[in-house]
């Protein structure tokens, strides 16, 4: 599935509320059927279906039938799902599950599932130039003027549109086109491997001591986010029923510099993780375990700011759409084992350089635990980097490669194989 957007602009004042009360229903009918499922736990995804149908014939509730039937439907799959994954966590043991909660009425402008409705096939029109849309349900949105890049308007000629969702975000409306195709290219293979290391004082750092630095962009920010705040607690009244509009207008503003940051730190995942698959046939990063370091409240900002999990879900999808290797190891012992002897050396987080008592090894902590990562994946992919005879031979018996359950295509295999000799002298370890 290929996800596009679009800003709805040339809309009045009434047709923005008109999205207002669509997301606002969405939002009910998915809360009505969570409490549905915790008033009798042994519901299903079609009891969940039939609770849309009777509030929409609910004389309790008349605005309900105003919203597309599709849409009802979505909003109710949209809380199955939620509960079906509560489910999935309970039997594999996790220690958070998830329990599904309501979702409550939010203006900040944040785009989450209750700031979303989504259509299916039914209550919205494009136009024959796809230059505008129009909502024709019950709520009478209305048309739109649809605002987009080239990729996008060229999609909406050629392919098919499964949903239509709208998001609600601080500077505006959106509308997500979503096409029943899957993003497929031509990859370019050129016979480079590389393991990330992925930490705090670097983005990341490979194993050729190559290093990436993340701008900050939370930390650049982070004066004028403060002086919108105290704007904004200033012009709220304790205990009033509304607020003053220009309480509002702080608000707005407020969270457009939050979604500024938001765009920022996507902007740079997507340019860096297409540029490092772009550039490997094979990509190795440590699988971190983000929920558990933001613990340490020292470095919890900074550990969000850096959005290690964004940039490793792009590695991943760039991988499936250029057919390339991309392979998440467990990051233990990676920084502390020496990846010339393999001998354990304990350090803390402030020593920066690795020494090896054992081989008499010093290199960058970080260059050091990137050398392990990419010798964790290539064990994976049954080929293990030799660092004293330098060269990559296959690990285990002849066939091992062939036998593993994780396979390699023969393009890559051969541009492994390929790896000239200065290549592999730069994977090597460097003291050596």
């Amino acid at each position: 599935m290929i996800v596009r957007e679009a800003k709805l602009l040339n809309g009045s004042k009434e047709q923005y509320q008109a999205i207002d009360s669509a997301i606002r229903t969405a939002q009910f009918i998915r809360n009505k059927a969570v409490r549905l499922w915790r008033d009798e736990p042994s519901v299903n995804k079609a009891r969940l279906s039939l609770l849309c149908k009777e509030l929409a014939h609910d004389r309790e509730y008349p605005w309900v039938k105003r919203l597309n039937s599709m849409a009802r439907q979505a909003s109710a799959e949209r809380a199955w799902n939620s509960i079906s994954s509560f489910y999935r966590r309970c039997k594999e043991g996790v220690k958070k599950k998830g329990y599904p909660q309501f979702k409550k009425h939010s203006r900040n402008g944040f785009a989450d599932a209750a700031r979303t409705v989504e259509y299916k096939t039914s209550g919205w029109k494009l136009s024959e130039d796809c230059l505008t849309i129009n909502f024709t349900d019950g709520l009478k949105a209305g048309r739109f003027s649809l605002f987009c890049n080239h990729e996008t308007r060229e999609d909406l000629f050629r392919l098919k549109i499964n949903r239509v969702r709208l998001v609600r975000r601080a500077d505006g409306y959106y509308a997500q086109f979503c096409f029943d195709a899957n993003r497929q290219e031509t990859g370019n293979y050129t016979g480079n491997v590389i393991g990330i290391d992925l930490g705090l004082k670097y983005f990341y750092k490979d194993q050729n001591d190559n290093a990436a630095t993340y701008p900050k962009y939370l930390r650049r920010a982070e004066k004028r986010i403060k002086k919108l705040q105290r704007q904004l607690s200033k012009k709220f009244v304790k205990r009033a029923k509304s607020q003053s509009n220009n309480y509002h207008k702080a608000r707005i503003r407020l969270g457009k510099a939050h979604l500024k940051v938001q765009r920022q730190r996507k902007d740079w995942a997507v340019k860096l993780a297409r540029c490092v698959v772009h550039s490997n046939d094979v990509v190795v990063y440590e699988d971190l375990k983000i929920q558990n370091m933001v613990k340490n409240h020292d470095l919890a900002k900074s550990i969000s700011d850096a959005s290690w999990y964004q940039f490793t879900q792009w590695l991943d999808y760039f991988g499936k759409v250029w057919d390339k290797t991309v392979i998440a190891v467990a990051p233990k012992y990676t920084s502390q084992d020496c990846s010339n002897c393999g001998h354990r050396v304990k350090k803390s987080l402030s020593t920066r350089t690795h020494q090896c008592p054992k081989c008499k090894t010093e290199i960058c902590r970080d260059t050091n635990a990137a050398l392990n990562v990419l010798k964790k994946g290539m064990n994976i992919l049954g080929v293990e980097l030799n660092s004293t005879q330098g060269h990559w031979e296959t690990a285990g018996k002849p066939g091992t490669l062939e036998e593993s359950s994780t396979t390699v295509d023969e393009r890559k295999l051969e541009s492994i194989s390929c790896l000239d000799e200065s290549r592999i002298n730069s994977v090597k370890n460097p003291a050596l």
